[in-house]
């Protein structure tokens, strides 16, 4: 029971130490950052912006003229055709309902709309990529020969594959590898295994014993230990 805990303690505090979907482009030199509250420092068109959110960094294209390109998910667009009403703000209900129903659209947004109030970082990508970034012109028409629905994936398809492709040529995303590098962490440590089975049988006592219950609780571990 006493290695059960400590496991646990371990995944949490990983976790909680790990922002799901945030950037960790770094070469190990101290970053250059052009960030601050407010107006940012003038902006060249093809510009690669971040945001940082709670869980994640938010990315986009600058287009000039305080306008940003940026894919985030929207249900809207599966739901009507009123373009005025898919062009209001994005809402957190339209941005979740996006992702479960992995419905996106690149759309223009103002800077601050774009930033939501958060400090905004440019280019930080440039010095950490294998490819060496289009001229701007081509990056701005490269993100606006995108603009509409388009569909999305949280993990293949996001905001930072859609600026690696404009910027780069090539869609990647840290954030993703960042993920899977963790999960991986998890489903290789054995101890996976103890806990999924224990909450297997847990289930079963619970809920009795049925297709729904003991099947995953012979299947689960079992998957688990064969990856580890």
């Amino acid at each position: 029971m006493l290695q059960l805990l400590t496991f646990l303690v371990e995944k949490i505090s990983l976790l909680s130490n790990f922002k799901l979907f945030e950037s960790s482009w770094s070469d190990g030199e101290e970053r250059e950052q052009h960030a601050q509250r407010g107006p940012p420092p003038p902006l060249r068109r093809g510009d690669l912006l971040e945001v940082p959110r709670t869980i994640f960094t938010h990315y986009g294209i600058y287009l000039g003229d305080n306008k940003v390109a940026h894919l985030i998910p929207d249900i809207l667009p599966v739901l009507t055709n009123d373009k005025k009403l898919i062009s209001s703000v994005i809402t957190n209900k339209r941005l979740i309902l996006g992702c479960i129903y992995r419905c996106a659209t690149v759309r223009v947004d103002t800077l601050e709309d774009f930033a939501y109030g958060s400090n905004i970082l440019i280019n930080r990508m440039d010095k950490m990529m294998k490819n060496q970034a289009f001229p701007d012109e081509d990056v701005a028409k490269r993100a606006e020969k995108l603009m509409g629905a388009i569909p999305y994936s949280l993990l293949w398809y996001n905001c930072e594959h859609f600026v690696t492709y404009c910027r780069y040529g090539s869609a990647v995303s840290r954030q993703t590898e960042k993920f899977c590098e963790c999960l991986k962490s998890i489903i290789r440590d054995q101890r996976s295994v103890i806990v999924t089975s224990l909450l297997g049988f847990i289930s079963i006592i619970c809920f009795g014993m049925a297709p729904s219950t003991t099947f995953p609780t012979i299947l689960i571990p079992f998957t688990l230990w064969m990856a580890g």
